[in-house]
Formats: C-alpha cells, sequence, structure tokens
C-alpha cells in the first residue's frame, strides 16, 4: 500500500507486521506500522501492541508486509523496543514446529521460550531490585516517579506504571530501568535470591615492606595456624590475583578461626564481592586428560556414526566416563566455530558437570534453566544472541535460546521424564524437540543413556540412529554388588528395623564406620501418605482433588501434592469422633526420622521436593556431600540424577514396590532405569559399591534384571507386549483430557467428542475414561487416547483431523466450561 505524504507529495509504503502475541489464540494478528518506524521494523525484534479493548503486549514480529488485513482494520503498533531482533528466523521455524507437531498456538510457545522479562504485558509485576546500589540523580523525571512508587509499596504491574505516568507506552522506560540492573521484571515475584557473594582476602599494603614481613613472621610464631594461612596466602598471591576465603583455608589447612584472628589483627583484609551468577570467572583450565582405549575407541565410533546418520545413541553403562568423551566432541565442534547445547534433565543437581565442564571450557560455556531469575535468563539470553557464549548446559528450556551457529546437541540421560513438559502447552519434549532443533541447524545429535529410552533404542535398531556402546566403567571400577532382601521374609523373622532390613543396618553400619556415605532412596516424600481412621475407615482428602491427603511433619499439616491445598492433622476423628488415627505408608520424611532415631550420632538429611525448594538448597546439599557434612541422604528420585561422590559406596532402596506395582505400561521400564541409575550412585571411584533393595516380591523379573544390569533382556521381553497391544515405538499416541467443574457435563462433554473421533479414526480411540486421579482442582477429568499406527497412519493428517473435530467441537453450545489438553506423545 502506498501513499502520499503532505504537500511533497513524496511516496510512502504504509506496511504491516503479523506479530506472535504470547497468548493462546489459533492465528497471529496483523498490526499497521507508523509510517516513523518504517525503517527500524524487522522480523524478530519486540513490538508493543494492544490487544482488546485496553490491554498492552510485548509481540515478536513474525512478518512483514504491505498487505491489510481483510476482515479487520489493523490497530497501529505502539512502539519498538529492540534495536535488534531478539529472536532469529531458525528459532521461528523452530517455535511453528512445536506448535504444529504439539498441537498447540504459537503464542503458547513463545510464552515458553522467552524469559518473562522480554515479554512485557499489563498485569507483568514490576519489583525492587533491593541489592543493586544506583544513585537517583541519574534517573530521569519519568524514571524517578517509578522508584519512589515502589519505594512506598513492594510491587507495581505495567498498568499501574502506565496509570502513574499518566501514558500507555511504559516498556521502552521499564526496559532502560531493567538494563540498569534497577528493577525485577517478572510474572513470578516468588523465591528471590540475593547476589552471588564471596569472600575475598588481601594483605595489608602495612606488610608489603621486606622488613616488616619479617617482623609479621615473628610475632605469628606462637601462632603457627596463622603463620601457616600467611605463607600460603604469600604462595597463592603469586600465581592469581583474586584469593577467596574458602582457597585460602584449603590450601592452608588453618581453620576460619585462624584466619579471623589474622583478619581481626589487620593483618589481612576481608571484603565480600558479587561475583557472576553464571560462572566463577576464576577457573582452572586443564584439557590435558587422556581418554582410556576403550572411550577412544567410542570416540572414533561416534565420529564414524555421524558421518553417515545426524543422531547417534551412545549407551554407557553408569561410571563410564561419557563426559570425557563428550569434552572431547564439544572441542572439535568449538575448533570449528559451532555451538554445542548440552541438555541435562536436573540442572541444579548436575553441578558436578557444570563444574567439569567449567574447568576446561571456563568462562566461555553459560547455563540456563528456569531456577534463574529474570534477570539472569535475559543475561544469558543476550550472550547467545551476541555469539559470547559458544556452549549452553541447560535444562530443557535451553533448547529456545537464540542460537546462530548450533553444531552439537548432547542430551545425557536422555531417558528422563524430566525432559518432557507436562503443564502449561506447549507438552513438548526436549530431546525429541532438540532432534528438530538439530536438523534445523544441521547440527549433530548425541544422546546419551545407561538406560536408554525404548524408543531411542528401537530407532537404534532399526538404524535410524547410529549406536555405540560403552559397557565398562571408567578406572576398572566395578559395578556395585547388589543383594535382594525379602521383605516378607525379615518381617517373619522379626529382623525388620523399622522400616529398614537387617541386611540394609549392617550394611549402614559398616559404612559409617569406614567414614563412607550412604544413600537411601524412598520414592516418596512426607511423612505418611494415607491417615485412616481404625473404627470408621474415614481418611482426610483434598477439597479440590479426588486424592489423600499426605501428612508431613515438618509443617504438622496434612498436604496435597497436587494443588498445594493444606489442613491441620486432626487427633481425632471427625466422622465417627474416635482418637484412634493410623498412619499407613511411610515417606522420605519417615524414613530420615525414623533412621535418626536407631542412628541418633550419624548426620541425615533429606533431599526432596520439599527440602530443595529453594534456587541454593541443591547446591547447598551437594556441598555438604562433598565436604563429608552428611553421613546418610535420604531422597526421592532426585537422588538417581548426577550425583558423583567417591565415598558413596552404600545404596538402599527402602522400598521397590512402588515402582513395579505401578498401573502404566512403562512400569518396568522405568522402574528398570530408575533402580539402576540409584544403583549407579555406588562406588564410582575406585571401590566396589552395595546397593540392597528391600522388596516383597524378590523374584520379580525386573529387579532380576537390574541384578544382572540385563538392559537387552528387559528391552526385548517389553517389546514383544507393545507391539502385541500397540504402544509405542511401534504406534504414536495422542492423550485428550477433558476437564469440567460439573462432572454431568463432562460427560456429555467427553462422549460428544469420542462418538466424533470414532466416525475418521474407528476403534483407534480408546475411552473417555477416568484417570487414576479423576478431579484435580476443582476439575473433573476424563481422559481419551488416541493410537495411531507408525506404518500405516499419516500422523499429520491425523493431527489435522484432530483439530478440525476440536474446533468443530469449540463452536457448540456443549462446549462452555470445558478445558480439552491435548498431550501429543504424553509419555
Amino acid at each position: 500500500m502506498l501513499e502520499f505524504a503532505g504537500s511533497t507529495g513524496t511516496q510512502r509504503e504504509t506496511l504491516f507486521v503479523e506479530v506472535i502475541l504470547p497468548l493462546a489464540i489459533a492465528k497471529n494478528y496483523t498490526y499497521r506500522v507508523p509510517f516513523e518506524l518504517n525503517d527500524s521494523v524487522a522480523v524478530g525484534k519486540r513490538v508493543v501492541v494492544q490487544f482488546g479493548k485496553s490491554k498492552l503486549y510485548t509481540a515478536i514480529i513474525a512478518s512483514i508486509g504491505n498487505q491489510a488485513p481483510e476482515k479487520y482494520e489493523a490497530k497501529y503498533i505502539i512502539d519498538i523496543l529492540d534495536d535488534r531482533p531478539v529472536v532469529n528466523d531458525r528459532q521461528l521455524a523452530f517455535w511453528k514446529w512445536i506448535a504444529d507437531y504439539y498441537l498447540c498456538n504459537v503464542g503458547e510457545v513463545m510464552n515458553a521460550a522467552l524469559p518473562a522479562a522480554l515479554k512485557l504485558a499489563s498485569e507483568t509485576k514490576i519489583t525492587l531490585n533491593q541489592d543493586f546500589e544506583y544513585d537517583k540523580s541519574e534517573l530521569n523525571d519519568k524514571e524517578f516517579l517509578i522508584i519512589d512508587a515502589l519505594d512506598m509499596q513492594p510491587e507495581l504491574t505495567v498498568s499501574d506504571v502506565a496509570k502513574l505516568l499518566g501514558q500507555k507506552t511504559v516498556m521502552p522506560i521499564l526496559k532502560r530501568l531493567f538494563e540498569k540492573n534497577i528493577i525485577h521484571i517478572s510474572e513470578d515475584v516468588n523465591d528471590r535470591y540475593k547476589p552471588r557473594k564471596r569472600a575475598f582476602i588481601t594483605l595489608n599494603p602495612v606488610y608489603q615492606n621486606p622488613e616488616q614481613m619479617k617482623e609479621l613472621f615473628a610475632i605469628l610464631e606462637r601462632a603457627p595456624k596463622q603463620a601457616d594461612a600467611l605463607l600460603a596466602y604469600i604462595h597463592l598471591s603469586r600465581q592469581q590475583k583474586a584469593i577467596s576465603k574458602t582457597e585460602l583455608t584449603e590450601a592452608s589447612g588453618a581453620s576460619a578461626a585462624a584466619i579471623k584472628a589474622l583478619i581481626d589483627k589487620e593483618v589481612f583484609i576481608a571484603d565480600e564481592r558479587v561475583v557472576s551468577r553464571l560462572s566463577d570467572g576464576d577457573d582452572f583450565l586443564d584439557e590435558h586428560f587422556t581418554l582410556s582405549d576403550k572411550q577412544s575407541e567410542v570416540l572414533s565410533g561416534i565420529k564414524e556414526r555421524f558421518s553417515t546418520k545426524d543422531v547417534v545413541l551412545l549407551h554407557g553403562v553408569t561410571s563410564s566416563g561419557k563426559t570425557q568423551v563428550y569434552i572431547r566432541l564439544i572441542e572439535q565442534v568449538l575448533d570449528k566455530g559451532g555451538q554445542v547445547l548440552y541438555l541435562l534433565p536436573e540442572i541444579a543437581l548436575t553441578t558436578h558437570i557444570v563444574e567439569r565442564l567449567r574447568q576446561y571450557f571456563g568462562n566461555n560455556i553459560g547455563v540456563y534453566h528456569s531456577r534463574f531469575n529474570d534477570n539472569e535468563r535475559v543475561e544469558v539470553w543476550q550472550k547467545v544472541l551476541k555469539g559470547e557464549y559458544r556452549i549452553i548446559l541447560g535444562a530443557r528450556s535451553s533448547v529456545f535460546l537464540p542460537f546462530e551457529n548450533l553444531g552439537l546437541i548432547i542430551v545425557d540421560e536422555e531417558h528422563e521424564s524430566s525432559y518432557k513438559q507436562y503443564d502449561p502447552a506447549p507438552r513438548y519434549n526436549a530431546r525429541d524437540a532438540s532432534i528438530f532443533l538439530g536438523n534445523l541447524h544441521k547440527a549433530k545429535v548425541l544422546l546419551g543413556s545407561a538406560t536408554p529410552s525404548f524408543e531411542s533404542y528401537y530407532n537404534a535398531q532399526a538404524d535410524k540412529y547410529g549406536l555405540v556402546e560403552l559397557n565398562e566403567r571408567f578406572g576398572g571400577v566395578e559395578l556395585p554388588k547388589i543383594e535382594v532382601v525379602s521383605i516378607v521374609q525379615e518381617t517373619k523373622n522379626k529382623t525388620m528395623q523399622s522400616h529398614f532390613s537387617s541386611v540394609l543396618m549392617q550394611d549402614i553400619g559398616e559404612a559409617l564406620a569406614k567414614k563412607e556415605q550412604v544413600i537411601l532412596f524412598q520414592n516418596r516424600r512426607g511423612y505418611a501418605p494415607v491417615i485412616i481412621c481404625k473404627t470408621c475407615a474415614y481418611t482426610p482428602k483434598c477439597i479440590n482433588c479426588d486424592v489423600t491427603l499426605t501428612y508431613h511433619k515438618s509443617s504438622g499439616k496434612l498436604h496435597c501434592h497436587y494443588c498445594g491445598y493444606r489442613e491441620d492433622s486432626p487427633s481425632i476423628c471427625p466422622a465417627c469422633g474416635s482418637a484412634h488415627l493410623e498412619q499407613k505408608g511411610f515417606g522420605t520424611e519417615k524414613v530420615e526420622d525414623e533412621l535418626s532415631m536407631l542412628l541418633p550420632d550419624a548426620r541425615i538429611a533429606r533431599m526432596d521436593l520439599d527440602t530443595t525448594r529453594s534456587k541454593m538448597a541443591f547446591q547447598n546439599i551437594l556441598n555438604d556431600i562433598e565436604e563429608k557434612k552428611i553421613d546418610i541422604l535420604v531422597g526421592t528420585q532426585m537422588v538417581a540424577k548426577g550425583l558423583d561422590f567417591p565415598d558413596i559406596t552404600v545404596i538402599g532402596i527402602v522400598s521397590a514396590d512402588s515402582l513395579l506395582k505401578y498401573p502404566d505400561y512403562r512400569a518396568n521400564e522405568r522402574a528398570f532405569q530408575l533402580l539402576a541409575q540409584v544403583s549407579g550412585r555406588a562406588g564410582r571411584r575406585g571401590k566396589q559399591g552395595k546397593v540392597v533393595i528391600q522388596t516383597y516380591d524378590p523374584a520379580h523379573r525386573v529387579i532380576k534384571q537390574v541384578i544382572e544390569n540385563n538392559y537387552r533382556d528387559l528391552y526385548d521381553t517389553e517389546m514383544i507386549e507393545r507391539k502385541g497391544f500397540k504402544y509405542p515405538p511401534f504406534s504414536r499416541i495422542i492423550s485428550l483430557d477433558i476437564k469440567h467443574k460439573e462432572p454431568e457435563k463432562l460427560y456429555l462433554q467427553a462422549d460428544y467428542l469420542a462418538t466424533e473421533l470414532r466416525k475418521h479414526f474407528a476403534d483407534r480411540v480408546i475411552g473417555p475414561e477416568f484417570p487414576l486421579i479423576n478431579r484435580i482442582r476443582n476439575y473433573y477429568i476424563k481422559s481419551i487416547m488416541l493410537k495411531f499406527e507408525k506404518d500405516t497412519v499419516s500422523i499429520v493428517k491425523a493431527k489435522a483431523i484432530l483439530q478440525d473435530v476440536l474446533l468443530q467441537f469449540q463452536t457448540t453450545k456443549l462446549s462452555k466450561g470445558c478445558v480439552v489438553q491435548v498431550d501429543v506423545d504424553p509419555y
């Protein structure tokens, strides 16, 4: 569209931009560009737009053209926030693929992909950064007004700021304050934490003179530990500029008290400095490790498979040295100028891998995950965008970062369910998404696991992926000895102590006597999963969900693990008035509590969701294990991932039956994976470990396969059943959860949808059925499962039909109040 400007008669082109809004809407919206912004618009830049009556949003430009929309009048974009695009073309293509494959809207993908601080909206929360000092005299009038308002109240929304300033466009002002680190921008302002600080030691300049130094040592003759600390400082100062208090303590062998005494005497000056949240900056780079013969053989095998395949599966037993193989592959990609994405299932539990990689690559590595605050996430985003980070180590959300030259993606522990996003949409699997991302960048993808997912192993067996195996532990360390203990037999013999068999207690005692460490695994948190009245069988249930409440001793309350509801634990039965209430079952809290009574001298800690909610909680527990402040660690499946300590020699699996008796076609696969991974934590550095598995069913097939470390037998057995019942990897599954607050309406809606789907897919439609838990957060749920054979059904056509059926359903009156959640590859 061309227009003439005033009396000059010069032609000006009217531009229109199609933008992605961070909303679950089916189509992108088109806006008109003011003439003065024509030269500034570019695909991937953020723009401020009004959507609806008055709401403002930050949107991403997806395309630019000169065609006005036919069905509605395009509003003007209000402002452009960026000098250069924050999202590149490959990312936009990746977002579209995620939306198409996982049957969601691209706005939902944008919401998951961008850090909150890059997607300002009317209701976005603004808070002051209390840990940053700034000069108010450097602020302009509008910035000063905002900061003054935040001094008087803890948070403002973007709408509040607009009202305060009396103008619609406030995003650029907030962007400036954010870039100056004066404010936090977030959709969730909980769990704020202070910047990472470290105490550094410097020598008082008074003692720089050799004569004065000599006098100082003479004074310290009667304090040998203080003299040791001073000598260690002098030695370290010749090698590095900054010396932390921790480094000085380790190098000197002196106590913290000795160093404090020198500070009190003003020999040392201590000052706390904020260190980078993303790296230490003083990492020691040591690239001179040597691969074993087997590792070298595996490295050559991976390179050879990469010559013909884009994806390679590395099947390596626990503690086989996969990380060192990864490092050599990363070095080769870096030498060619490429970027590397290293995916981990639980970033906070893999500190050792982070530190190990930093030893070799220093500040060239960035870390990205959801426990970073918004400022940190934007910092990493911008550094990847500018090419300052060549290696990114991150959890599943890091697949959305703005890579320009991705050469290799490593998906470590590729079988982990943590790679799957369950809520909200997009319900993507980062492992599968990374394979498409690799294809976009023409990058290679390496999947690594000691217990691969059946889908990945099936693809390797079918020659779709390359396969390389590493079957021996690094350094010749033996796999742990596994002993299975029958709880039934021990109970008959009256040798059980609480939930612990005589075998487990003996092994724990021997380990503690040798100053070694123990991990106890119980895959359920809380104290008692069920409280029941012995008189009338009443059990407290959640008021919002169809589940019993779990007793937590730490809070003294009953908790719902689905919606967060809590209530006081009753002392008498509210139904019949009986005082005979009994606790059934046990979780990690009860294991910790009872073990502390049996072993009062042992230092016991717990690692589960309740003890690791804060950002640094994981790290603090890991530090305590490493510093041997913990003798026994009790935990849920968190303890199966990433723990690598030399003195953990005994692993106790308190109750294996909760894993084996689960109503899910993947139960045996997941039980094997978890048991093998937990067992792999034992004896990783030159010592053979011991694993004790307590169970009511010692003859269970999966337990025997774990003892024999026979993954292939598990795979072959399970695949026969999977093929017979048409489960993945022989078919694709799409799950539909239909939710409504009124059960009668839900039944009608679910039956209608199932009937419509059967018209197209016949007996491939299973359900509707109630799931295991049929009410969560006051929504009743019915589930429909669609199974499509891989070799005979086009999944693209099936998805298109499904979308048409759902769209048609949404146009009917019957759909009112209904929520339909679609999950592609739900498991």
